[in-house]
């Protein structure tokens, strides 16, 4: 029926289809994301030119010259930024360069930085490509630079900055370019680049999509005084801007040279070459796979806000020559929590662990993943949309990592042939400090310790795990020197880089040791410190093959005392340690607390001292089963105690001469398992026991519970109503969007409550005795 004043619609003429079209290309209000571009990661079809370059032959010999030859560019350009880049990220070799197809498919990235920026830096170059190269306003020349940051557009996360350039003839682009930076101070709601207090995407700082700041080869300057305003170290954003620069230039002029000498078509098949080698070879070694069905769930335990516990499920099939990761079952977007990642985010990360850990000795390329489907609903927090706050994404990100580093030593156990070592666990948390505030040169900056870069690795079948040794994400990169530091922040890092007995993933190979980080202002009138960490309540790691994952840790705090002053009058009380600290309580005036890893910006007065600890490596193996002379060795050195040696490992000897008592071991650990088989039970009548239909009832729970598939959809979730938290169960599209209420008003609402109460329990008598 026809409403009153309503006409049919008119079938338009093709001029008038025309004219609707015109003004729809003309009026575009807003390009975001390309769906289409984000939700990819396969390699592009062969371009007409690449069709021709590689229809008139290659020459493999040839094309392995041409590869070193890149790869020594691009370490040349990685060396420049790491020697001259101002942020302590460029410092310590935060960072990546690479070379890429004219399409964007990163053909090559340099030996050293992070690899998982082979997985995400096609993203803006398509994006370039697909609006900006022929737009008029716009345009791709010989010597323009593309900066760029938002991980929404592709990204690992914000802090990250990359500068893209062209390597054009005849008008032509045949290659791109570029060099990334973990630049850390973004302008977003806390100093430093990774807010965990951003609650909508505003909060962020710069959401930088692919825009031209160099043109024919000239830094535009209106652009970037606008960057420089828009964040709290303005030298750093602009040294750091013009070492990307020189570095990308210094690649394209090495390359320059390259295609000089081999010529354009040759040049162009190599680059195609190297991706298209790679797909293949992936797909190879997919095949000699066992086919199955692999899982792992893991849970993060806080929004660095407040307590939850949120599930990010992986599952992975393989079948012949194809793989499948499902991620659904994985926990919803926290809309006004800063954890959400979008999905390119969490699969840099899965790059991260193919790359280092699955297929070390392949190149570094978007194909090692290009035949791998990733099945995600969007609106999760591994796959967050676009209007969820995104600073706290390599919470998911790293998540990520983890379930495809533990799923491959269960997929190629039995394969004759190994390309790597089985490792236990990564430690997968971002443990260290980031501060922000004015120094003792007057100069406001934000960014974060390397700390962070000391991630203790697994353990593996034949040897324990390596302390304290690289980040996950970058196994060249170095954990700084605080003295290099002190120069430029006013602050002293009083326990650096110190082992914590105890701190260890066991097994029969144990897991990389943590070290301890203490950490005292002095002398400004503006300082914090902030970390970003989850796993205080939760273990974030898991062992392997019956070895423990690495325990939880808490910050510890002393606030309200200046440790410079007590140690300037008893020199005695700088004997610092998180145990001491915390159990001997040695500074009279000071308020001792722990807290959760999320520590939002929390203003330092002079001498109040934050501490923190790496985390630890899984175990590897049964404890049992771990040589009693390693555990005695382990205790000597002070690495575990006596009460881990004889209780985890059962392993009896004299705590003086650390001599091994051989008859007590035996049968400490003879009678450990005969305990466990007294416990034991079959694994029905442990799932009758163990597993419940739901979580507990006052447990703030995000994901499925039980493994999701057809016929399960259902996920799980704490939503908050005017009457509080309420649990719902429903398929992801059906649940209401998740927003967790403001903790200062959830306490000002429990203490208003009490006072209510009170008043009317007592005000009678008080109003008697008044």
């Amino acid at each position: 029926m026809t409403a009153v004043n309503e006409r049919p619609a008119a079938t338009l003429t093709n001029e008038e289809q025309q004219w609707v079209d015109k003004f729809m290309d003309e009026t575009t209000l807003f390009l975001g994301p390309d769906p289409e571009i984000m939700r990819s990661h396969s390699i592009s079809e062969r371009t007409a030119h690449e069709e021709v370059a590689i229809a008139a032959g290659v020459d493999r010999l040839q094309v392995e010259r041409i590869r070193k030859r890149i790869a020594g560019a691009l370490d040349e350009g990685y060396e420049m930024c790491e020697a001259q880049g101002a942020a302590p990220g460029a410092k310590w070799g935060d960072l990546t360069t690479a070379i890429y197809t004219a399409a964007g498919d990163v053909s090559y990235l340099s030996c050293h930085g992070v690899i998982a920026f082979s997985a995400i830096l096609h993203h803006p170059i398509r994006y370039i490509m697909k609006y900006w190269k022929d737009d008029p306003t716009v345009g791709v020349n010989e010597g323009d630079g593309f900066i760029h940051n938002d991980a929404r557009y592709g990204n690992v996360h914000n802090t990250d900055q990359s500068m893209i350039m062209p390597i054009m003839r005849d008008g032509s682009i045949v290659a791109w370019v570029a060099a990334t930076i973990h630049e850390g101070e973004n302008g977003a709601c806390e100093p430093g680049g990774m807010p965990s207090g951003s609650e909508t995407p505003f909060d962020d700082g710069l959401r930088m999509s692919p825009f031209k700041i160099v043109e024919r080869g000239e830094l535009r300057r209106d652009l970037l005084t606008f960057l420089q305003h828009s964040v709290r170290d303005p030298k750093l954003q602009l040294a750091d801007l013009k070492v990307k620069i020189t570095a990308v230039r210094k690649i394209m002029e090495r390359i320059d040279k390259v295609i000089d000498e081999v010529g354009v078509d040759t040049f162009v098949a190599a680059l195609r070459t190297t991706v298209e080698d790679v797909d293949a070879e992936v797909r190879r070694r997919i095949a000699e796979l066992p086919d199955g069905t692999y899982r792992f769930d893991q849970f993060m335990d806080s929004t660095l806000k407040e307590n939850i516990l949120i599930k990010i499920a992986c599952k992975i099939t393989v079948k012949g020559d194809t793989m499948t990761v499902d991620l659904r079952g994985t926990g919803p977007e926290i809309m006004n929590r800063a954890i959400n990642s979008p999905l390119c985010s969490v699969k840099s990360m899965m790059m991260q662990a193919i790359l280092a850990f699955w297929w070390p000795d392949l190149p570094r390329c978007t194909a090692a993943m290009s035949c791998i489907e990733i099945v995600s609903d969007e609106g999760t927090w591994a796959d967050a949309s676009y209007d969820a706050p995104m600073g706290q994404s390599l919470q998911a990100s790293f998540r990520g990592f983890s379930a495809m580093q533990a799923l491959y030593s269960r997929m190629s156990f039995s394969t004759p042939h190994k390309y790597s070592n089985v490792v236990a666990n990564w430690f997968n948390q971002i443990n260290t400090f980031l501060w922000g505030g004015i120094t003792q040169h007057g100069d406001m900056v934000g960014n974060l310790c390397a700390d962070l870069n000391g991630m203790p690795g697994g353990a593996k079948p034949f040897r324990d795990g390596e302390d304290a040794v690289s980040p996950l994400f970058c196994a060249m990169a170095d954990t700084a020197e605080q003295e290099v530091m002190e120069e430029e922040v006013p602050f002293m890092q009083l326990v650096s880089k110190r082992l914590v007995r105890d701190n260890m993933g066991f097994g029969k190979f144990t897991g990389g040791m943590g070290y301890e980080m203490i950490v005292a202002a002095e002398g400004t009138p503006e300082w914090g410190f902030m970390t970003v960490t989850s796993g205080a309540k939760f273990s974030s790691i898991y062992g392997m093959y019956g070895g423990y994952g690495c325990g939880t840790y808490p910050l510890a705090m002393v606030k309200g005392t200046n440790v410079y002053e007590h140690f300037r009058q008893d020199n005695k009380k700088f004997d610092l340690s998180i145990e001491k600290v915390m159990n001997e309580q040695p500074f009279p005036d000071g308020r001792y607390s722990t807290y959760h890893m999320g520590l939002q910006f929390d203003r330092a007065k002079d001498g109040e001292l934050y501490m923190i600890s790496q985390g630890a490596g899984g175990g590897y193996g049964d404890p049992l089963e771990r040589s009693p002379e390693s555990v005695i060795r382990d205790a000597e050195l002070g690495r575990i105690s006596q009460k881990v040696a004889e209780d985890i490992f059962a392993v009896r000897y004299d705590p003086a001469t650390f001599r091994i008592d051989a008859s007590g071991t035996e049968q400490a650990r003879a009678g450990a398992r005969l305990a466990r088989l007294q416990r034991g039970k079959p694994f029905a009548e442990f799932c009758a026991e163990f597993v419940t239909p739901e979580p507990p009832k006052d447990l703030a729970y995000y994901g499925s519970w039980g493994t999701w598939e057809a016929g399960n959809e259902d996920i799980t979730a704490t939503v908050y109503t005017i009457d509080g938290p309420e649990r719902v169960k429903a398929p992801l599209a059906e649940l209401p969007l998740v927003v967790v209420p403001d903790r200062r008003e959830v306490k000002i609402a429990k203490l208003e409550s009490r006072i209510a109460e009170l008043e009317a329990r007592y005000g009678e008598t008080v109003s008697k005795l008044t």
